[in-house]
């Protein structure tokens, strides 16, 4: 992979004004992601990890220092860093396969140029025989897989994604996780993911930034050491657990300090 950076955040700081109150959710954080990279994000609840993806997406301005996508300054959303939320929020009154090619068609893009692909998109994930379907008609796992058709038939350069497997129940959540490291080897986006689970992090990324409490600050910043293709088995490896416990005792100690200054 090259070593120039995708995105790139450089002293990022980022405050909200609550009520009257100061709220300071970002502070210097620095990091770097490259091309076809997956990158994901941990740390204590309230820590700012969606608010990073938020200022990455292009939904909130920072405060201070800078996010840089190829380079150039992060301004208003665009399709080159799609975002797969928690909550595929699908239009209801469309199919599955009328809410995967929505985006290129209101772009007036010509269907044979976005057809074809998204229906190769929902064989991959597992829906071409659902393509007529209605999200209502459809569980949780796939109304989720059709989200993130729907952002792969834009072909970005970036998928953000923000704890998408969250609302999951855990069987179903195995599978998500197993069906998007299968697409991310056919595709190779770059990806940052945002997430609370340390087992789905170390399965999932080349690269894990732990944070801190709030403000959000890298508290360090751990590259996964796991041969791929990942099997699901590879959670009982050595190397696996050996991450685990780092991380759990990062985030351990900032759950403590978090406490200790709210007592304080």
């Amino acid at each position: 992979m090259s070593e120039v950076p995708l995105v790139e955040v450089q002293a990022l700081s980022k405050t909200f004004d609550k009520r009257g109150v100061r709220v300071e959710a970002l502070a210097d954080v620095s990091l770097a992601i490259r091309p076809s990279e997956f990158v994901a994000v941990l740390g204590p609840s309230g820590c700012g990890k969606s608010t990073l993806l938020n200022v990455l997406a292009g939904f909130e301005a920072a405060s201070g220092g800078r996010a840089l996508f190829r380079g150039k300054p992060i301004g208003d959303p665009s399709p080159e860093r799609a975002v797969v939320f928690q909550e595929p929020a699908l239009f209801p009154w469309l199919s599955v396969i009328d809410n995967v090619i929505f985006g290129p068609k209101i772009q007036g893009k010509p269907a044979s140029d976005y057809l074809p692909r998204a229906e190769k998109i929902l064989a991959q994930v597992g829906l071409d025989k659902f393509s007529r379907q209605y999200p209502s008609e459809l569980s949780g796992g796939m109304r989720q897989r059709v989200g993130i058709a729907r952002v792969l038939v834009m072909d970005p350069q970036v998928l953000l994604m923000d704890e998408p497997f969250g609302a999951l129940d855990a069987q179903t959540r195995a599978l998500m996780q197993e069906l998007l490291l299968d697409v991310w080897e056919k595709y190779r986006q770059t990806v940052l993911f945002i997430t609370h689970d340390v087992e789905e992090a170390l399965l999932l990324a080349d690269t894990v930034h732990v944070m801190t409490a709030r403000p959000g600050r890298i508290k360090k910043t751990i590259a996964v050491d796991l041969p791929r293709p990942r099997p699901p088995d590879v959670t009982t490896s050595p190397v696996f657990n050996r991450l685990k416990r780092e991380i759990l005792d990062l985030i351990r100690e900032e759950a403590i300090r978090a406490a200790a200054e709210l007592q304080g």
